[in-house]
């Protein structure tokens, strides 16, 4: 296993949010002082989108790029087209800059529905797509995944995220069942997989067979409460903490470490405490997960 980190760390969010964050050089350079060996992508732009330039700065950190989060409003079947070609552009990058760890990211447009958000944390059952919804959304995600291995060879995983469509244990499940596993693989997130109402290491046992890409989250219980008290939206949810520093938080990262080594998952872990921007200390913050992952084992 191999130990990444990602924008998202430092405020780079792919929501369109206010707020100020730092330069990619800056963000780049801290993670690697941090003790990481790997980045995702973050928004578009952030980073350079010349291959040529991109390696450059990649390796003069010897860092790999091993992913990119690539939102689409999947629910729309309107959207897939264009979902699709700006994905295609992404995986292209990728692949002229880092083709063997090169894989897209695929995830709802999170965010941007109003209930959904609002309600991230605290879905029901009946807050989920019905059966032709659901059925309109896995089309739509075999399409761009399809679209984009295609095109540039690179292959996709789903992302499930709280305030989108795809976020509880029910609804990764019937995600799964309804797309190809051959075409569409899992980024399973650990901290978004409790928020969302999960157990992180009986997920990551439950649906081993489609993981390929691991986001190593915490979940803060306390902050937890605070949003069902306070009934906060999802953005209230991650200013207030909910995800926090590794180890400070509920998910037993030595336990799915080890079920990561029983499983013989080879890939990348890449750790994420989301962040929005001009939030927290985001160095301080990456070295104390980097050293809490020493730890329990992850060298």
């Amino acid at each position: 296993m191999k130990i990444a980190n990602a924008p998202c760390s430092w405020g780079v969010l792919e929501f369109g949010l206010d707020g100020q964050t730092d330069h990619f050089s800056k963000v780049l350079d801290e993670m690697t002082e941090s003790g990481y060996i790997g980045t995702e992508l973050g928004d578009w732009g952030f980073m350079p989108t010349n291959p040529k330039e991109l390696i450059r700065e990649l390796q003069y950190r010897d860092l790999n790029l091993v992913g990119a989060f690539v939102p689409v409003n999947f629910i729309d079947e309107n959207c897939h087209k264009k979902g699709a070609e700006n994905a295609v552009k992404i995986a292209t990058l990728l692949r002229d800059t880092d083709p063997e760890n090169a894989r897209i990211v695929l995830s709802d447009d999170n965010g941007k529905n109003k209930s959904r958000t609002s309600k991230a944390g605290r879905i029901k059952l009946e807050d989920g797509l019905n059966a032709s919804e659901m059925k309109r959304f896995a089309a739509g995600v075999e399409y761009v995944a399809k679209e984009i291995l295609e095109k540039t060879g690179v292959i996709s995983v789903f992302h499930h995220h709280c305030a989108g469509f795809i976020e509880t244990p029910n609804e990764i499940e019937r995600l799964l069942e309804s797309t190809d596993k051959d075409l569409v693989s899992l980024c399973f997130d650990t901290g978004h997989y409790e928020f969302g109402g999960g157990n992180a290491l009986q997920g990551l046992k439950q649906y081993s067979d489609r993981i390929k890409h691991v986001h190593f989250k915490d979940f803060d219980k306390t902050s937890y409460q605070t949003t069902l008290e306070e009934d906060l939206n999802y953005f209230e949810s991650v200013r207030n903490g909910i995800f926090c520093e590794l180890g400070k938080g509920s998910i037993p990262f030595d336990k799915i470490f080890n079920e990561l080594k029983e499983q013989n998952y080879d890939g990348w872990v890449v750790v994420e405490q989301d962040v929005l921007p001009g939030m927290g200390s985001p160095k301080a913050s990456a070295l104390r997960n980097r050293e809490y992952l020493r730890s329990i084992g992850m060298k």
